[in-house]
């Protein structure tokens, strides 16, 4: 659901490192939220991050990021901070319980 604010934004509107490995193209912003908001969070700028806040507003990119099965530390706090929802209703916070890590010796 389109926010507002920013009248219409398409993938080129982002910084150019976000999407290096994918055709451009083939992205949709409206099928493929999920991913743009996650490479957006983990590896996007400010004017990124203002591009989609704009766009898709706070709770729906706090609801699709709840879906993800992964997410880096700083986005996850970062997320779930701005949104006001538990990192304990977050599916990559439950992941990343279940998951055993290698002992560090």
């Amino acid at each position: 659901m389109k926010n507002k604010t920013i009248k219409t934004i398409s993938v080129n509107d982002f910084s150019h490192h976000i999407f290096w490995d994918v055709d451009k193209d083939q992205v949709d912003l409206e099928r493929n939220k999920r991913f743009i908001i996650q490479r957006v969070l983990e590896y996007g700028l400010m004017n990124d991050w203002k591009l989609i806040k704009g766009y898709y507003g706070i709770m729906t990119i706090g609801k699709e990021m709840q879906k993800v099965r992964s997410l880096d530390p700083v986005s996850l706090s970062f997320v779930s901070t701005i949104t006001g929802i538990g990192k304990e209703n977050f599916r990559c916070y439950t992941m990343r319980q279940f998951l055993p890590r290698h002992w560090n010796f």
